[in-house]
């Protein structure tokens, strides 16, 4: 019997810069973020509070080749500006869609965006209002994978969802292999041990440290994120 209500209070949701391209080549795709929108809509029509971490990939990877050779803090903050970006754009988006969003940057653009403070997040997550975290950790050096296990932990919650263009981790690439099978659960020791890759290592050696899970999923997938939520056998979930 499917469950009624959710299985997570307060989420944290991974979004990487790429899955804003859509099938574009680089920048944000407009049909895609709006219906990203709509499936963060869905969930927070549940009750479940809900805070983003947004990558930059899709705005820095067009301008990475003049990076080449570049002092690695520099293309690191670079990266980090490109971050602020997508969330403007996804908090414009949420914003216009009905949902009350905030964008919080780890480096200071007042004029822009405000800066992240910690229980004025938690203030808004309460209000039932979406947060997004921009700019990463504010430290060249961490990706925004180390941003999102981070952030997760600060706001207590109850899981980090890490969303993707594949439906969940599989034993080998299920693009070469069609034998690849989808791991429904895995832990965090097994995961290391067979080098799946799944996020960074400071990212994933945090929550594993905190015991909090994380849930590889398709952000591509409808409706996959509501499933996610609900507690539902989809994507794959890394616990301690």
């Amino acid at each position: 019997m499917p469950a009624t209500k959710p299985a997570y209070k307060r989420i944290l949701l991974k979004l990487s810069g790429e899955a804003l391209m859509g099938d574009d080549q680089f920048g944000i795709n407009r049909n895609t973020i709006v219906r990203m929108v709509e499936e963060i809509a869905e969930v927070t029509r549940l009750g479940v509070e809900v805070a983003v971490v947004i990558g930059g990939g899709n705005i820095f990877r067009g301008v990475a080749g003049g990076s080449v050779g570049m002092d690695r803090a520099t293309a690191d903050y670079m990266g980090m500006l490109a971050t602020v970006m997508n969330a403007l754009a996804l908090g414009d988006t949420m914003n216009k869609a009905g949902l009350v969003a905030r964008v919080m940057s780890a480096i200071a653009i007042e004029q822009v965006v405000e800066p992240y403070v910690r229980p004025k997040a938690l203030q808004y997550l309460e209000e039932g209002k979406v947060v997004i975290f921009a700019a990463g950790t504010g430290n060249p050096f961490f990706t925004t994978d180390t941003a999102a296990a981070l952030r997760g932990a600060e706001i207590g919650a109850e899981i980090v969802l890490k969303a993707t263009k594949v439906d969940g981790v599989y034993t080998a690439d299920p693009k070469k292999d069609p034998a690849a099978l989808r791991y429904s659960k895995i832990t965090f020791d097994d995961a290391m041990a067979q080098n799946l890759g799944i996020m960074d290592a400071t990212a994933f050696a945090l929550c594993r440290d905190q015991k909090l899970p994380v849930k590889v999923f398709s952000i591509f997938k409808h409706g996959a994120l509501r499933r996610v939520v609900m507690g539902e056998d989809e994507g794959t979930l890394v616990y301690a």
